[in-house]
């Protein structure tokens, strides 16, 4: 698969919450990172899309968007992509339109690395309400959020291995 199919076919495997989907397009020993989780192997990334979907799903569906555009595969090594995604966040139910810009390193026809980029402040004050409005430039509160996902995506892990184990 060329690298702009696999890029079109990640991006509608996260339009429609196919985690598993997603999952398959990185290379096994694929590298993520963004303002919120760094991140080793497809095993780990998978995980962190499978949490971030099943979040969507359990906090509205209903609402839930991407529009992804600008996919671009550079001579088979290098690609990237905008994205914007709308959806219900938190226990609160903010809405929140974050936009985003990606780019990736491509081998073997699958992701092998894939950076993320979008505005923390700008995500954190739809998500957080007055406490990212006043705190979301300090790296505070960024690395104070890194920690509570990076957490969030440990019990995740947990969770799913103690599932997996049952009998």
């Amino acid at each position: 698969m060329s690298p702009l199919a696999l890029l079109k076919r990640f991006y509608a495997a996260f339009a429609t919450l196919d985690s598993r989907t997603m999952q398959s397009c990185y290379a096994p020993h694929a590298q993520f990172e963004d303002p919120l989780f760094v991140l080793d192997g497809a095993e780990q990334i998978g995980a962190m899309w499978q949490m971030v979907c099943q979040t969507i799903r359990n906090g509205g569906q209903a609402v839930w968007r991407l529009d992804a555009s600008e996919l671009e595969a550079a001579n088979g090594e290098r690609g990237s992509a905008r994205w914007e995604a709308r959806y219900r966040s938190g226990a609160a139910g903010r809405m929140v339109h974050n936009v985003v810009n990606a780019k990736f390193t491509f081998e073997d026809g699958l992701i092998a690395t894939h950076s993320e980029n979008y505005d923390f402040w700008r995500w954190s004050r739809q998500t957080l309400g007055s406490t990212g409005l006043v705190m979301g430039w300090s790296p505070m509160l960024r690395n104070q959020v890194r920690r509570q996902a990076q957490g969030k995506l440990e019990r995740f892990l947990a969770h799913r291995a103690a599932a997996l184990a049952q009998p």
